[in-house]
């Protein structure tokens, strides 16, 4: 059992654990429609013919020479079963933290396609994107619980290079050693061929395909050339459709898959797709001859020994025993996943930012502002807030000190006076929401000139009002070139209006290549320092300390 402390256990084991899937009523009809139209015509056909299409015809491979289960073919195989669930199931806590897909970037309720949550938004009180996460039992996801995208993200993107690494060698295999012809279909007669292995199969005729060790019947070299070259390219690319800096820096490409949430949609149904295939896969593979299929994939050989079954089911004990020992890591040593995935990503988000090609270049205008947009964090609720903002904050005072040449204390009429900046850009949320909004203010640039930092400063803290999740003071940090972009400003304006106080007001930080975390609200004091280990516990910020999120979440 995992020990919680009792503020954790309030955010992570809420009392209501109910889990619904609710499918918008035109896309249940699809999915209907889709499952049952093939199975209805592979009826119909054998109703009308009155005979059965035969044997499963197979594709040979080139020159229909044996070819059987190289090792490597063997050892990547049970690889990408390792990687792939692991995926799954840190996918799902990600998803969980916002359990709404939706095919529109304004992610407004009630447009979703699909919600994994009981709850309809109530209009009768703010109702933050925090509230709406669900709770997802471990048995299920990794880490499991409620709100944990930090520790869930950190799980993907490690086991991201696992799953590249074994996909590069498998396929860069296939076509070394002559296997390509097994998957990668030559001649369109492949369709037909499929058709028939697919009435086959759907009108319940298992029988033993002895000439699997040879060679795929055609529906399997359709299946496996699908997950292995369409389904497995698009995961990766749908999921680079879901980057703030990628996508502020070449807005053409999430419009490619519809859009950054329609992007997301996508990566779950893929998800959905791998989930099925695994499960015809391995239904067939016990229904047609589990201890031949066993030994040609275990042992490479073809015969009918038990040894291939017997150390199958070893190795899928140890795939389960897996998802026990990453979940017993990931609450009892996160911060060692925390820095294995800063490890893994840091340079290659560094790079990222220090590379002119990623400055944010998305043209939104305000035709394109969102009719909603989430609220999230924690209101600030001490005395001195709550007096500024009965008090429309006329009172309010920017400290912005450190390592810099000329410390100021501004006010709101202050930094108004010190220009206006804007732009209309679209937020991406760590939770996996979004939303476009018209942002007005001063850009960080303005301040950096007035306040003159030192050589050392290479770091700006913001601290908050708010408090972080688990108690003391909400800070983030930015590194100095991230601040200086034209697109980073501080925004007192939302829609052309007072920036509203369950966004941020009086003022909030606007940093467009980045999760949504790293925007400061309520912003109280920005300091100039050296390093982001000299504040806090020394990751970067309150959610960076306590919930194990990304230092540069640029990904």
């Amino acid at each position: 059992m995992i020990a919680f402390s009792e503020a954790q256990r309030k955010l992570h084991v809420p009392d209501d654990r109910r889990m619904v899937v609710i499918l918008s009523r035109r896309y249940l009809v699809w999915l209907v429609v889709i499952l049952a139209v093939p199975i209805l015509l592979a009826w119909l056909q054998i109703l009308a013919f009155g005979t059965h299409p035969g044997p499963a015809p197979v594709v040979t491979t080139g020159g229909g020479e044996p070819r059987g289960f190289p090792v490597w073919i063997r050892w990547t195989h049970f690889a990408n079963l390792f990687f792939l669930f692991l995926l799954m199931r840190s996918g799902l806590s990600i998803l969980m933290d916002h359990p709404r897909l939706y095919w529109n970037d304004d992610c407004t309720p009630g447009s979703e396609w699909i919600r994994f949550t009981p709850i309809e938004v109530p209009k009768d009180r703010l109702w933050t994107a925090r509230d709406d996460a669900r709770y997802i039992s471990p048995l299920i996801a990794l880490p499991g619980y409620k709100h944990t995208p930090g520790m869930g993200r950190s799980w993907h993107f490690i086991t991201d290079y696992g799953f590249l690494l074994v996909g590069v060698i498998y396929v860069g295999m296939l076509f070394v050693s002559g296997q390509w012809p097994r998957l990668i279909p030559t001649s369109w007669t492949i369709v037909p061929a499929a058709w028939n292995v697919l009435v086959h199969y759907v009108t319940l005729h298992f029988s033993a395909d002895l000439d699997g060790y040879y060679a795929y019947n055609a529906l399997q070299q359709l299946g496996y050339f699908g997950v292995v070259f369409i389904m497995a390219p698009l995961s990766i690319l749908s999921g680079i459709a879901m980057s703030p800096a990628v996508d502020s820096a070449f807005p053409w490409y999430p419009r490619i898959f519809g859009g950054r949430q329609a992007g997301r949609s996508i990566h779950f149904l893929l998800l959905c797709g791998y989930v099925a295939f695994t499960i015809v896969h391995v239904s067939l593979v016990l229904l047609s001859g589990a201890q031949r299929n066993f030994n040609h994939i275990v042992l490479g050989t073809d015969d009918t020994r038990s040894l291939g079954l017997i150390l199958g089911c070893v190795g899928l004990t140890v795939v389960v025993a897996s998802w026990v020992i990453a979940h017993v890591v990931a609450w009892r040593y996160p911060r060692l996943i925390q820095h294995l995935h800063k490890t893994l990503l840091l340079p290659l988000e560094l790079r990222m930012s220090k590379s002119a090609r990623f400055n944010p270049a998305e043209r939104y205008t305000r035709d394109d502002v969102s009719p909603y947009f989430w609220a999230n964090g924690k209101m600030p609720d001490s005395d001195e807030w709550t007096h500024l903002a009965e008090d429309s904050f006329r009172g309010y005072h920017l400290r912005v000190s450190g390592l810099v040449e000329n410390p100021v204390d501004l006010s709101l009429d202050e930094i108004r006076a010190l220009g206006h900046d804007e732009h209309v850009s679209l937020h991406h949320c760590i939770q996996g929401w979004s939303g476009v909004a018209q942002w007005g203010g001063i850009s960080v640039a303005r301040l950096i000139e007035l306040v003159k930092p030192l050589p050392a400063a290479r770091v700006v803290a913001f601290f908050s009002f708010g408090e972080a999740t688990f108690g003391g003071v909400y800070y983030d940090t930015q590194r100095l070139e991230d601040v200086v972009k034209p697109e980073c400003i501080l925004a007192y304006e939302m829609n052309d209006a007072p920036l509203p106080p369950v966004h941020g007001a009086p003022i909030r930080l606007r940093v467009e290549n980045q999760l949504g975390f790293k925007m400061v609200k309520w912003i109280r004091e920005i300091r100039f320092i050296e390093t982001e280990k000299n504040i806090g516990e020394g990751h970067g910020g309150a959610n960076e300390d306590q919930e194990y999120f990304d230092l540069l979440p640029y990904i």
